[in-house]
């Protein structure tokens, strides 16, 4: 049997559903949402009536953007999965394992931003480890876990997008690659790109989260009360996520790339660096279904906490596949499979650190 794992990034669907998925060790009723590629959270029963959704990714973090930051973005990316679920932020467990060069007056940085964010998004931290080893390096030190607890008539998932739903969007795509490339190679940028450009991307930094959209999107109601289902698009990008979800569903889409607004500062820093926009990692676009008779409502909550975003579609009968409009063509919307993000960012850190 060939390989299926790609040079870098997440495994393909392929390879889960034949490794991962059928092997999840011991079964029970209370696992009411399970691993499924593309989907962000699983669904646990922890009470009558009362559930937890978990989701479980890598501690992310950038010496270079500055602890303070990297901090803040460390925690978001995790509690922008648990969020999609539309259920309040509670828990969460930290991993970290730390390289060798890490100082004491780093990590209690590090860390201390870290807590400091938790408590701000009203998770508590209830385990973890901390250590140094040798072979540990930045920017993957770890891994977390980040629970959300509430209704079991009010979480929603990935799986649950179905034929009608409008498809929407937040903040448009490509943000977590234009805003980390703004932060991490500002010097290089306003060079090449001008003081403007950089300035702009690097500002863009504190969108990569999609807390605050899941908030206000769970707010107008969910499943036959308004939002279906709520996905991050990070790695593989939007049209990464848009696939996701579908298949998760079972259904089909057709998104008009028309509708899709892409910033200014995305299409240059993202061209530069040879990143297609709509391909790559997008931490802080939020992609949500939802019924046509909510849709607007929801646009208008967007806009009432000066979130920015679209309709750009809608969720079909799987029969009619994952069409995507490029002005008078159609064509099928495909998963990217390789986000461009990871092997872009690789080469322009070696050049940073003179590797």
């Amino acid at each position: 049997m060939p390989d299926r794992l790609p040079e870098m990034g997440k495994i393909s669907p392929e390879f889960f559903e034949r490794v991962i998925y059928p092997s999840l060790g011991a079964k029970s009723e209370k696992v009411l949402v399970g691993p499924r590629h593309g989907v962000d959270t699983g669904i646990v029963e922890v009470a009558e009536g009362m559930v937890m959704a978990l989701t479980t990714d890598p501690i992310f973090v950038v010496p270079e953007y500055g602890w303070e930051r990297a901090a803040w973005f460390a925690v978001h990316i995790l509690a922008s999965d648990a969020a999609t679920s539309g259920l309040p932020l509670a828990f969460a467990t930290f991993d970290l394992n730390l390289p060798l060069s890490i100082g004491e007056e780093e990590l209690e940085t590090l860390w201390r931003h870290m807590a400091e964010e938790c408590k701000t998004l009203g998770i508590s931290i209830v385990a973890g480890h901390t250590a140094r080893y040798q072979g540990c390096s930045y920017p993957m030190i770890g891994g977390a876990t980040v629970a959300a607890l509430g209704s079991a008539a009010k979480y929603v998932t990935p799986a649950m997008a179905e034929p009608g739903d409008q498809v929407l969007i937040t903040k448009g795509p490509g943000i977590e690659a234009t805003a980390l490339f703004g932060v991490t190679f500002r010097s290089s940028l306003e060079e090449v790109l001008g003081a403007d450009t950089a300035r702009q991307a690097s500002e863009l930094f504190r969108q990569m989260s999609v807390v605050k959209d899941c908030r206000t999107a769970a707010a107008i109601g969910v499943r036959n009360r308004g939002v279906t289902t709520m996905h991050d698009a990070t790695e593989c990008g939007l049209y990464g996520g848009l696939v996701e979800v579908a298949r998760a569903s079972g259904v089909g889409m057709r998104i008009d790339q028309q509708a899709i607004p892409v910033r200014e500062v995305v299409s240059r820093v993202c061209g530069h660096f040879g990143m297609n926009p709509f391909h790559a990692i997008s931490e802080g676009t939020l992609i949500v279904t939802c019924k046509p008779f909510r849709a607007q409502a929801l646009l208008a909550a967007f806009g009432g906490v000066s979130i920015p975003a679209a309709i750009i579609g809608e969720v079909t009968e799987k029969e009619q596949g994952m069409v995507l409009v490029e002005g008078a063509d159609e064509k099928e919307l495909v998963h990217p499979r390789v986000d461009p993000f990871w092997a872009a960012f690789g080469q322009a850190m070696a050049v940073l650190r003179g590797f």
